[in-house]
């Protein structure tokens, strides 16, 4: 995933943008509220991801394929990969604006406009992905993320998960903290944060600019996802180093947003599709990135010649006190952001003793 450009990093005029919303609502995107029932709608979706890109760019196209079988092709949703209408980074205000109905993307995007958004989709040694899912579904996590994003005229759900994370390809080796110096990296949210502080240079680029980049030596290192999209990526063509943990990424939440006039114009079990394709898609995704990773890890191992290596455990240990620096500082920004990560930390409280119990302990029993 990807960090915000200079166009994606553009503070967002609130007002400008529910003028426009307001606008399209009492017109195009009202209008399925006044069609008929059993009339044909039309929705655009915009995508952060290049077309059918394992993982994310696969998990778009299954939930609009899903809505309009559901549907019995009462609402078709046209998919537009990045660049085809929008920037891969534009989609949020393109939805906010009214050009496309919906978008799939990852909240972290929004990092340079929205800064508590990054909670949404992973934070630095935060929730794993069935822990993060617990806090948005069960902890109160949807109803913050629904107030941070209703400024805009949005509406936001969970939409399909990539999993844990690696810690990214790198072009050279790190063995100590002194190889952080300088360092260039592309790693959005908070982590490229943390190791902003720790010397690196974090570098913004979208996904479709990424292998270039660190080909040519734009980059150092770069994160992205997991095996199976960093494989049909190519990265390992550029670099053979394949680090872990993805400290900064413990989880892979994609993003669904709609705008919500559009939604709200929905006939009602049209709208319950809508919602309840994203929710299908967290399974089915976190299931196929789970297995499709394993199997990509092998052969980029076994193929490519690419070797999995291991942060030091110094680097981890300064990576996870500038995280909590970091993250202190955050909830300093406002009264919202301060209320988002007191409920991330509530659940990060109530679920680790658990998952400590109830994998930890067993994942150490089961490998003996």
């Amino acid at each position: 995933m990807s960090d915000s450009t200079s166009q994606g990093n553009r503070p967002i005029n609130r007002r400008a943008l529910l003028g426009v919303t307001a606008a399209a609502g009492a017109t195009a995107l009202a209008a399925p509220a006044l069609a008929q029932e059993n009339a044909t709608i039309e929705w655009k979706m915009v995508t952060s991801w290049p077309k059918n890109l394992p993982g994310p760019g696969v998990t778009a196209q299954r939930i609009a394929n899903r809505v309009g079988d559901m549907s019995g092709g009462r609402l078709r949703i046209r998919l537009y990969a990045a660049g085809e209408l929008v920037p891969a980074l534009g989609v949020f205000e393109a939805v906010a604006a009214g050009t496309a109905q919906m978008a799939h993307t990852a909240s972290f995007f929004w990092q340079g406009k929205i800064p508590a958004s990054v909670y949404f989709t992973a934070i630095p040694f935060g929730l794993l992905p069935h822990e993060h899912i617990a806090w948005i579904e069960q902890g109160g996590g949807q109803a913050l993320w629904d107030e941070l994003y209703a400024p805009f005229g949005l509406k936001p759900v969970m939409a399909g998960n990539t999993g844990v994370q690696m810690g990214g390809w790198y072009r050279r080796e790190i063995n100590s903290l002194a190889d952080l110096k300088g360092l260039k990296i592309r790693m959005p949210g908070l982590g490229g944060e943390v190791m902003r502080r720790l010397g690196a240079t974090p570098v913004s680029l979208p996904p479709g600019e990424l292998f270039q980049a660190l080909q040519t030596g734009v980059l150092d290192a770069t994160e992205f996802l997991g095996p199976w999209s960093d494989r049909a990526m190519g990265f390992h063509k550029a670099a053979k180093s394949y680090y872990t943990p993805g400290f900064h990424e413990p989880n892979g939440t994609g993003e669904a947003i709609f705008n919500q006039v559009a939604l709200d114009g929905l006939p009602e079990e049209l709208r319950a599709i809508v919602l309840e394709a994203c929710k299908a898609e967290n399974g089915r995704a976190l299931a196929e990135s789970d297995w499709q990773n394993a199997g990509s890890l092998k052969l980029l191992q076994e193929e490519a010649g690419v070797t999995v290596r291991f942060y030091p455990e110094d680097v981890l240990v300064a990576l996870r006190e500038t995280a909590a620096v970091v993250l202190a500082e955050f909830a300093e920004k406002d009264p919202l952001s301060a209320r988002i990560q007191e409920s991330y930390t509530a659940a990060i409280v109530r679920l680790a003793p658990w998952s400590d119990v109830a994998m930890r302990r067993f994942l150490v029993a089961r490998d003996g």
